[in-house]
């Protein structure tokens, strides 16, 4: 947001007639972007849960329906940490081999300025970049959420997933739900956070970039005060 005024003031200065569509359709994919970064951000797979004791007793009243619960699980379960991760891992290999190039040594020199060059290809950096935030997506999602604990606190709650045993299967379905639904997660913060430089590639324009980190920390941010301005409103009319 800081810097949106600078980017708009060097796109009006080096504005041209005939880019006036490209100019267009960039905004269209902003727009676009942000569309599917908050669906992405607030999209939940629900699992049901239903609770035993409280099920064997509205069962007697005709009631059992009203016990049922959902764990959600969400698509982006790790935010925007992987792309974090994954743009201070491509860091360090240029940040080393600048002063590689500055060694004494010929054959230190020539490989710090083979791994300058090689990093430098938008290709070479694009494809590691998209590797590294898959990846990292996967992991931090290992950390964050942890099927066994689930399982464990659901069966201490006396909670069962409908048709599921408790144990071991209640594990292993809640561990396949989770890696589907971060396959999903983390092919989206891919693309995102390789979309500024594939939008550069195809348009040429390189005064304007959308996606990436900028404005996944925007919109989460923007969707957290939403939520905290709703919880006081219906606190203050409760």
């Amino acid at each position: 947001i800081a810097a949106l005024p600078q980017n708009v003031s060097r796109i009006y200065s080096t504005f041209d007639a005939t880019q006036a569509p490209t100019l267009i359709a960039i905004i269209v994919a902003i727009v676009l972007a942000i569309a599917a970064i908050v669906f992405i951000t607030e999209a939940e797979r629900p699992i049901e849960v239903t609770y035993a004791r409280q099920a064997r007793s509205l069962a007697t009243q005709g009631n059992s329906g009203s016990t049922k619960s959902y764990i959600p699980i969400r698509l982006n379960q790790a935010g925007v940490m992987p792309i974090i991760f994954a743009l201070t891992i491509l860091m360090i290999p240029t940040f080393v081999a600048n002063f590689m190039t500055n060694a004494g040594t010929e054959w230190v020199r020539a490989v710090g300025v083979f791994v300058v060059k090689w990093m430098a290809d938008a290709w070479v950096y694009g494809i590691l970049y998209f590797f590294l935030v898959f990846v990292f997506t996967y992991f931090y999602t290992a950390i964050t959420f942890d099927p066994k604990q689930i399982s464990e606190n659901l069966q201490k709650q006396g909670a069962f997933l409908p048709g599921i045993r408790p144990g071991e299967q209640t594990m292993g379905h809640l561990a396949k739900i989770v890696t589907r639904t971060t396959l999903i997660g983390a092919l989206f913060l891919g693309i995102i956070a390789v979309l500024p430089s594939v939008v550069q590639g195809l348009t040429g324009i390189k005064t304007i970039t959308i996606g990436g980190t900028g404005i996944l920390i925007v919109v989460a941010t923007v969707i957290e005060i939403i939520k905290k301005i709703d919880a006081q409103i219906g606190m203050r009319q409760y």
